[in-house]
């Protein structure tokens, strides 16, 4: 079959082999004795004069559709999130594999995501990639078992399917680290108010850089909201307005900081000069645009993106043994911007 009037011919014949090699390699034949000299060859000369193996027919031949999955819960719909899309997109491709999206509603019934997964099921993938909104534990849809699957930015509560999620602690302890190095010792915490692994696990690293650098853990310095702009803006007018005001903020994400913000300018106090401020996620839309720019803690939406396809193809390649031992947990980096310098001694505004 000719691709964009190239042939299967034109490629044996630039890459000098027979027609038979160019069609093992490029549907990749098992049990074939061509070299790999020969197999780079025959890729280059396809490369070269973009022509692709028809994948319709490759798929009845080896029962193989060349498709994975991924059911996203709303992460299709969000810029920052969308970034597992598209490390899972990038890794896909250079297994010569095709990404399969179907978007589901957060709220959606236990029912309707199942539904959601059999509709991928239906469609032939050899593999679902599970990705929340928002990282959590879940029960997974009982027909997601039937296929190879990964968990993006969720784990399973059964802890059996193969799971990838942010190192929030890390992302914690590298934030707060930051602002302990630059000497700060009278640290706030705007933390959000959800039952959720983020939620417990930034406070923890945030004890922990504490503890580790004798500095005592002032209670009234951690408070507690929902974490969007207005909340963080209250409780940093709260927390700023005494005369004991911490020095630095550590906030839950960028939009609580941005909160923080206004905070801070209502009480006539500089950023970084009289408050530094360190935020986490890199929502760049609101950490890139503040004044001055907001050091933040990046998720590492496109690796867990590449990560959990990674793990697919291992799957299907017959790893079934995968460890167990909890989830896959990836480094959250530092992303520096303006909002952090030493701290000064305290003036009135």
């Amino acid at each position: 079959m000719a691709v964009n009037g190239v042939g299967i011919r034109d490629v044996a014949r630039l890459a000098g082999v027979s027609i038979t090699t160019v069609s093992h390699v490029l549907n990749d034949t098992p049990n074939t004795r061509v070299s790999a000299e020969t197999r780079a060859r025959v890729r280059e000369a396809a490369a070269q004069l973009g022509y692709g193996p028809n994948r319709a027919a490759r798929a009845l031949r080896t029962n193989r559709s060349g498709l994975i999955g991924l059911l996203s819960e709303e992460i299709a719909t969000t810029p920052h999130a969308g970034r597992i899309i598209l490390g899972a997109q990038d890794a896909a491709r250079a297994h010569d594999l095709t990404l399969v999206i179907v978007n589901a509603e957060r709220e959606s019934s236990a029912s309707a995501h199942e539904d959601y997964v059999q509709t991928l099921i239906d469609r032939q993938v050899e593999a679902v990639l599970y990705a929340t909104m928002y990282h959590r534990r879940i029960s997974v849809p009982a027909n997601l078992r039937r296929v190879p699957a990964v968990l993006i930015d969720a784990t399973d509560e059964d802890g059996v399917v193969p799971a990838v999620v942010p190192d929030e602690v890390g992302g914690a302890v590298t934030a707060v680290t930051h602002l302990v190095e630059a000497g700060h010792r009278r640290i706030g915490f705007l933390n959000n108010d959800d039952d959720v692994p983020a939620t417990h696990e930034r406070l923890i690293g945030y004890r922990q850089v504490l503890h580790r650098h004798g500095i005592p853990i002032d209670e009234h310095l951690v408070r507690q909201a929902p974490s969007e702009t207005l909340p963080g803006y209250a409780l940093a007018r709260e927390m700023l307005a005494g005369d004991d005001r911490p020095t630095a903020l550590f906030c839950y994400n960028d939009r609580m900081a941005m909160g923080a913000y206004r905070a801070a300018a209502e009480l006539g106090l500089d950023i970084p000069r009289d408050l530094s401020i360190v935020g986490f996620d890199n929502q760049e839309l609101i950490a890139a645009n503040l004044f001055p720019g907001l050091t933040t803690v990046a998720l590492p939406h496109y690796e867990m993106g590449e990560w959990a396809v990674e793990t697919l193809v291992r799957l299907l390649g017959g790893e079934a043994e995968l460890p167990h031992d909890g989830p896959t947990r990836l480094d959250c980096p530092l992303v520096t911007r303006g909002s952090v310098a030493a701290p000064q001694p305290h003036r009135k505004a």
